[in-house]
């Protein structure tokens, strides 16, 4: 986790200042084509032109969004980022239909819970890690509870009052928590 957070630093918080020396960074090779990805890669990231990674998987994407080789410039890695939160930001949107739909018509969100570990899992290791060491635990729990919130009853294994525990014990949950509770509402 220490060092995905260190391999984004330059590309994320740190990146506007450093916009002129990344806009000036060209790959080290004689390669046309990897030549004209990093262009278009600049371009993309300054407001102009489309993204080179669009479309790649996540997998491909981790492998240059943490490239710490040098093979991609800053301004690749940023392109490549930013296509992962493109991707994870409809992804999220997406889920979270299901989960209010699964929600209003059970009372449950076990099933989003199931595709949020699924999502988890899917994840590269890099990216994995830096979620907290309860993440896949505190879901795999909910899963197996497999609560009702409309008549408070865990109808899997465990009590009700675990709910309360897993969802307002972490800040991740209970930010979670909150997001959903305010998206059901709207």
């Amino acid at each position: 986790g220490q060092k995905a957070n260190a391999l984004l630093q330059p590309i994320t918080r740190d990146f506007h200042l450093h916009r002129a020396k990344y806009d000036a960074e060209v790959p080290d090779t004689d390669d046309p084509e990897l030549l004209e990805r990093a262009k278009q890669a600049t371009s993309f990231v300054n407001g102009r032109g489309s993204n080179p990674f669009s479309g790649l998987s996540q997998d491909q994407l981790a492998l240059i969004i943490y490239d710490d080789s040098g093979t991609f410039t800053a301004n690749e890695r940023r392109a490549a980022w930013l296509e992962g939160r493109a991707q994870e930001t409809a992804w999220k949107q997406a889920v979270v239909a299901r989960g209010k739909l699964e929600y209003s018509q059970t009372g449950k969100m076990t099933e989003f819970f199931k595709e949020v570990l699924g999502n988890y899992n899917d994840l590269p290791p890099i990216m994995q890690a830096q979620h907290p060491d309860f993440y896949a635990p505190r879901l795999e729990h909910l899963i197996e509870m497999d609560f009702n919130f409309m008549t408070h009853r865990a109808e899997g294994k465990g009590a009700p009052e675990d709910i309360f525990e897993i969802l307002m014990s972490s800040d991740d949950f209970a930010n979670l928590g909150k997001r959903f509770a305010r998206s059901t509402i709207n």
